[in-house]
């Protein structure tokens, strides 16, 4: 009986530390989505098209909601392609930055959310803010970004 016992126990054990194996911890995960996010907006602001491209899957979704100044909600899905000509075509003389205020991320297996708030500033006035939100997917040990749908205005902001 003792024998039993102790086997058991010690099947117990393995199975626990085989658990808690080799994988990451939550936290390092998180932050390695985090920096991948980091890495997309030091792109955005360098204006590199290849940064950016390195953060994203082959195929990513982008779109953007808002209100109309009359109040009605605003929908529209912007090709990449066309988003990568806009960020590159911005002439010098434009200054602007997206200011990260928060971060939430969660992680599931091979998904992340990222909701992560900001501020942006067009030739150092105060533009608009909202919430971008991230949908990542990891790609055999690399995080790509598959999605990115932002919120705009102004109300709230700067409070």
């Amino acid at each position: 009986m003792r024998k039993l016992l102790s086997c058991i126990a010690f099947f117990a054990l393995g199975t626990l530390g085989y658990a808690q194996g080799p994988n990451a911890s939550n936290e390092a995960i998180e932050n390695e989505v985090k920096q991948v996010i980091e890495t997309f907006f030091e792109g955005f602001h360098k204006q590199d098209s290849t940064i950016i491209k390195s953060t994203v899957a082959d195929e990513i979704v982008l779109q953007t909601t808002g209100r109309s100044p009359e109040g009605k909600t605003l929908f529209k899905t912007e090709e990449f392609s066309k988003f990568l000509k806009s960020i590159v075509g911005i002439p010098e003389t434009v200054k602007f930055e997206e200011k990260l205020t928060s971060f939430s991320i969660q992680v599931d297996r091979t998904m992340a959310n990222a909701w992560v708030g900001y501020e942006f500033w067009l030739n150092g006035e105060f533009s608009h803010c909202g919430i971008n939100s991230f949908q990542l997917i990891n790609f055999d040990g690399e995080w790509k970004i598959i999605y990115l749908i932002d919120t705009r205005g102004k109300e709230g902001c700067l409070d």
